[in-house]
């Protein structure tokens, strides 16, 4: 049961656990023998993505007396924060949204989690804080410049985190996910929100006869093949990485840490979109469009951080195998009448 197991009497919430990520969380916990409990307001996860074990208080991490009523009622000792706003896009051209989503509710969500003595608190961070970077791959303590609003109300909150830190007796760790596909490998969750922005989603989307193309924004980048190049994490990896760090911090309660997420090594689009019609034996139109703006070249995670704090080692690195995993939860979405 790893260095957790003296705390495992006290219960972690997971916010946003009906979500794509977060649920795979909540199972790598109840995997571990941690008791869970999520909050989600449903307005993106699914009821029915909350695992069996865990249990779900429907609700807003911004509402205070819900958050500590929970805290105190559970027996909450740690906080894994996924609950946000996260399409890009949107966040340009909605950024109030994401400010409000992302930042404003986050910091609610800490003052109830100081105000519950909640010790250790664990955030869904992204590569998207670092920008455009000077160079891959890009280690923690390259310049913070993010290019959106979804990646500065990310910083935001890393910094307040950071700040409640210093002035309370919680410790946290900022994981900085890199680009986060496939499912869980036993078929218990996956990605499921409609409208995806995510390639490997996309792709086998158009795989199971979802849609008729995919776009491939454009092919002029600094890159082998003018492709962008990013780092593809498994999401079931990513969730374990979660767990150890959530032991990590209870094992040392006066350090606070932030580290990349990913396999240090990237793909670039055409690569993935090959790997996906290898996987599924046939050819996916793909359709060369504009680039998008604020795409930079590679995104890639200079991991070493991780691997030398966390006993965490990746199972599922390998492109092949994500995509099986994302192509198998597709079909099994495919079979569901309507997800609620």
């Amino acid at each position: 049961m790893g260095s957790g197991s003296s705390a495992r009497d006290m219960a972690v919430l997971v916010t946003g656990g009906a979500g794509y990520i977060g649920s795979h969380a909540v199972l790598a916990l109840l995997d571990a023998g941690w008791r869970v409990v999520v909050i989600d307001n449903l307005v993106t996860g699914f009821r029915w993505a909350v695992p069996q074990g865990a249990t779900l208080v429907e609700g807003d991490i911004a509402d205070g007396p819900l958050v500590e009523a929970t805290i105190s009622g559970h027996g909450i000792g740690a906080i894994m924060h996924f609950a946000g706003s996260v399409v890009v896009p949107e966040s340009v051209s909605n950024p109030l949204k994401y400010y409000h989503n992302n930042t404003a509710k986050s910091r609610a969500l800490l003052e109830s989690a100081v105000n519950g003595g909640v010790r250790h608190f664990i955030f869904s961070s992204t590569a998207a804080t670092y920008g455009i970077p000077d160079r891959v791959p890009i280690s923690e303590d390259a310049p913070k410049r993010p290019i959106n609003p979804y990646g500065m109300s990310k910083l935001m909150t890393e910094a307040m985190l950071a700040d409640v830190a210093a002035a309370h007796p919680m410790n946290y760790c900022a994981l900085r996910y890199f680009n986060v596909a496939g499912a869980d490998p036993a078929g218990r969750s996956g990605q499921s929100t409609a409208g995806a922005t995510h390639l490997i989603k996309i792709a086998v989307e158009a795989a199971t006869g979802k849609r008729d193309h995919v776009s491939v924004f454009g092919a002029d980048y600094a890159t082998e093949d003018g492709t962008g190049v990013r780092d593809y994490i498994h999401v079931s990896d990513l969730a374990d990485a979660h767990v150890h760090a959530l032991e990590a911090l209870i094992a040392e309660p006066g350090v606070s840490r932030t580290m990349n997420c990913g396999y240090g090594r990237g793909f670039s689009v055409l690569q993935v979109l090959d790997a996906v019609d290898r996987v599924t034996n046939m050819k996916i139109e793909r359709r060369m469009a504009p680039r998008r703006p604020g795409d930079p070249d590679a995104l890639v995670a200079d991991n070493r951080a991780i691997l030398s704090t966390l006993p965490w080692r990746p199972r599922y690195d390998d492109l092949d195998r994500i995509v099986t995993d994302a192509l198998n939860w597709e079909r099994q979405l495919s079979l569901r009448a309507r997800p609620d």
